[in-house]
């Protein structure tokens, strides 16, 4: 088995007890048939043979497989096999075999594309958010030793080659990838660009479709590959006019819809935060996008590079962390992508040390840094993979054309 990752992911190790944010609090973890059954081999006449057969226990949902169990969480909605020291007892004392699959692999994902194994990371991870946004060379990619790849066998399965959608799908990635790295113009620009080349690139190809134009799709792609459309579509975005209060109401809905469904102090306490900074819950999102806009072009004037980059390696790391493929379409992709983009700006932007430091110019940058890690961390915590804000995107972007008009709202407000 081959193996590659971005250089963030081969430089991460678990930071365990010192991580700020334990990955083993506020997210319901599943352990599949065979896991399970390892466990309580490995427990069986121990005093932990009680605790895990109280503890775990079948799926509610009647899941079989993958998902049979479900791991117990303590009040504090922490796992309840966390120890005294923030570290897994079941670890510590059977090894790394018996954990399920999402906490033995977590924070890597992985994507089998071919029989090529890519591993990404999830920014749940505040020790992988500030490898992969701090970094400039975290997003090169690179080949990686088998046993970091672990659990291949868990991998996502994309560009299996049955469709052409499929058997396009590196090239299209590919293609994402670059226009994304395109530095001379800006990065809402190469956002509206890669919008409109899936836009461009809907009539023919869609999931399921077996067309495969291969020519028509080289086609499209070369043209945004040139420097002179990308000029011309950076020029056609910044003459574009729309109101941002839309932007600004559509973050705050995000955030609040999931302020209710979440338990985490770390999330509720910079979500409260942000929403103050901004005006309070009642603010008009007209009055709320006015201050977002003044901290915008301020924080740009500061740290502008520092900032791109930050948005950039999300992006970058988006692509390769959530194959489009499994979008009803590469503009639906690309939505999701500036939709997510969206709610950290509106995070970071309202987080109180960067509000301070718009205060304060002789802040030193690492200030700035750690507010990044935070929110970029807590939003894709809580927020990016969550159900009902995957409902919302789907609702909020509609379709075809539709959608594309939708994009240019969320891109305007980066």
């Amino acid at each position: 088995m081959t193996a590659s990752a971005p250089r963030y992911m081969a430089r991460f190790r678990c930071i365990a007890e010192a991580c700020e944010d334990t990955c083993c609090a506020g997210l319901t973890v599943p352990i599949s048939e065979s896991r399970w059954s390892l466990l309580r081999q490995k427990v069986a006449g121990t005093p932990d043979e009680a605790r895990v057969a109280a503890l775990i226990t079948p799926n509610p949902d009647g899941a079989t497989g993958q998902q049979a169990g479900i791991l117990g969480k303590r009040a504090d909605g922490h796992c309840a096999f966390l120890d005294e020291a923030k570290l897994c007892s079941l670890q510590r004392r059977y090894g790394e075999a018996v954990l399920p699959d999402g906490c033995s692999v977590f924070p890597r994902v992985l994507t089998r594309w071919g029989a090529q194994v890519e591993m990404a990371g999830s920014l749940a991870c505040p020790e992988t958010a500030r490898l992969c946004l701090l970094a400039e060379d975290a997003l090169v990619r690179e080949p990686v030793p088998e046993e970091q790849a672990l659990r291949p066998q868990v991998a996502r399965q994309v560009a299996a080659g049955d469709d052409a959608w499929t058997a396009q799908a590196d090239t299209v990635r590919e293609a994402m990838l670059r226009l994304l790295n395109r530095r001379e113009v800006p990065y809402a620009a190469r956002l509206y660009a890669l919008g409109r080349m899936a836009l461009d690139l809907g009539d023919f190809y869609f999931p399921g479709t077996a067309a495969d134009d291969t020519e028509r799709l080289a086609r499209i792609l070369r043209e945004y590959e040139s420097a002179d459309t990308l000029a011309s579509l950076h020029v056609q975005l910044e003459a574009l006019e729309l109101p941002g209060g839309p932007w600004a109401g559509i973050c705050a809905a995000v955030l609040r819809s999931r302020e209710a469904a979440v338990s985490s102090p770390r999330f509720l306490s910079l979500m409260n935060a942000v929403r103050a900074s901004y005006g309070g819950a009642d603010v008009h999102p007209d009055a709320a996008w006015r201050l977002h806009a003044a901290r915008r072009s301020t924080l740009e004037s500061l740290h502008g590079e520092r900032v791109h980059q930050y948005f950039l390696h999300h992006a970058l790391n988006h692509v390769l962390r959530h194959p489009f493929t499994e979008a009803e379409s590469l503009l639906n992709a690309v939505f999701l992508l500036v939709l997510r983009a969206s709610v950290v700006r509106w995070v970071l932007l309202g987080h109180p040390a960067v509000v301070a430091l718009l205060d304060a110019p002789g802040t030193p940058v690492a200030t700035l840094d750690a507010a990044a890690v935070e929110a970029f961390q807590v939003v894709a915590k809580h927020v990016e993979q969550a159900p009902t804000f995957l409902d919302f995107a789907k609702g909020l972007a509609g379709e075809g054309p539709e959608t594309f008009a939708r994009l240019l709202i969320l891109v305007k407000g980066l």
